[in-house]
């Protein structure tokens, strides 16, 4: 038996309208859409808001009138923080290969 992908799973308690207003609230602190969906699935337990909402997270903050900034603006700034950290330690490799899979993903939002 196959569940439809835009069904509200049984044990979520929180209702559409409380899951817009937790959204809108989360945007107004500055948190991007990714961190917003990841605070709800840690704190709130919200599996998916395409699931509850049948909207992404994106079209919420648009239709309340909330600028977000692009996600490859964000890469960019993340790919400036890593090469600073990189030109003071050299031998940290952990971040020379966050570096390249950043790098990996602005290429990928690119094309």
């Amino acid at each position: 038996m196959e569940e439809s992908k835009a069904e509200k799973p049984k044990w979520v308690k929180m209702k559409s309208a409380d899951l817009e207003k937790r959204i809108i609230d989360l945007a107004k602190n500055g948190n991007p859409p990714e961190m917003i969906g990841i605070i709800l699935r840690d704190e709130h337990g919200v599996p998916k808001t395409k699931a509850i909402l049948n909207k992404r997270i994106s079209q919420v903050l648009k239709e309340a009138g909330i600028e977000i900034e692009p996600e490859s603006k964000r890469t960019k700034e993340k790919i400036e923080k890593i090469k600073i950290h990189f030109a003071k330690h050299k031998h940290d490799y952990t971040s020379s290969k966050a570096l390249t899979k950043k790098l990996w993903q602005l290429r990928k939002q690119t094309q």
